[in-house]
């Protein structure tokens, strides 16, 4: 499916295969066709939940598109460009389209013992490795290459924008956090966990202040520099000890 452009702006209103046919391109003496992997992940910023990475695999077929409103057809992209009850609509399309999915995590905890590169690593590598095939490429939406060996990677920034492979992992990925975060939501109201997923919110620092951070809040982060009653609680990794290690201040 090729992209159509929004009037006016130029911008591709879905994602197509440009990413993936410049790959199956380029690996096309190599004798078997490319297995590739789109990759995107979710809660990076937040102060609160895992952080989560989808991984996904097509068999290079046309993606499902939705019918909006006046019969406006609405096809994958970034996640962040769809509204939520398109995003839901996809999540239910999108595992009985794909080839494999699979969608993995690092809790709070891990967050803070390793910090947010190594966790968002070993959320990736078992996404990766629970898909039903080992991809040759993986795509990554963004310009760091947080994978690195054994695995061969691609990055490109806005690939979900121009992956259907990394839109759908950037779907799923979101998708499955927000719900993981509506069901927080409910055992810690207050923090506005369904509202803004555990990221910065004015109801979440003013929770927060009041109540404190809960279970599944990130303690070595900054957000608790701030909140004089509760920074005593903050963990610090201590860059002697070697990765990994936290002590409490």
């Amino acid at each position: 499916m090729n992209p159509t452009p929004e009037e006016g702006n130029g911008v591709p209103r879905f994602a197509g295969y440009e990413i993936e046919d410049e790959l199956r391109a380029a690996h096309s003496s190599r004798g078997r066709p490319i297995r590739i992997a789109g990759v995107d992940e979710v809660g990076r910023g937040a102060w609160a939940g895992p952080v989560v990475v989808c991984a996904a695999v097509t068999d290079l077929s046309p993606p499902p598109v939705l019918t909006g409103r006046g019969g406006r057809e609405i096809g994958l992209t970034d996640s962040k460009l769809l509204t939520g009850e398109h995003r839901a609509e996809f999540a239910e399309l999108l595992p009985g389209w794909l080839a494999g999915h699979a969608v993995a995590a690092s809790g709070p905890e891990e967050i803070d013992e390793v910090g947010m590169t190594e966790a968002l690593r070993r959320a990736a590598v078992r996404a990766l490795e629970a898909l039903p095939v080992t991809p040759d490429v993986v795509i990554l939406d963004g310009k760091h290459d947080f994978l690195s060996r054994p695995w061969r990677v691609r990055c490109e920034v806005k690939a979900d924008q121009r992956s259907v492979t990394v839109a759908a992992a950037s779907v799923l990925a979101k998708v499955h956090r927000d719900r993981l975060m509506a069901e927080l939501d409910a055992e810690h109201p207050g923090y506005g966990f369904a509202d803004s997923a555990g990221y910065p919110s004015p109801a979440h620092q003013k929770a927060l202040e009041e109540f404190g951070p809960t279970p599944h809040h990130r303690m070595s982060w900054s957000y608790l520099d701030d909140l004089p009653r509760w920074r005593h609680l903050k963990k610090h990794r201590d860059p002697l000890a070697g990765e990994g290690q936290l002590s409490l201040l």
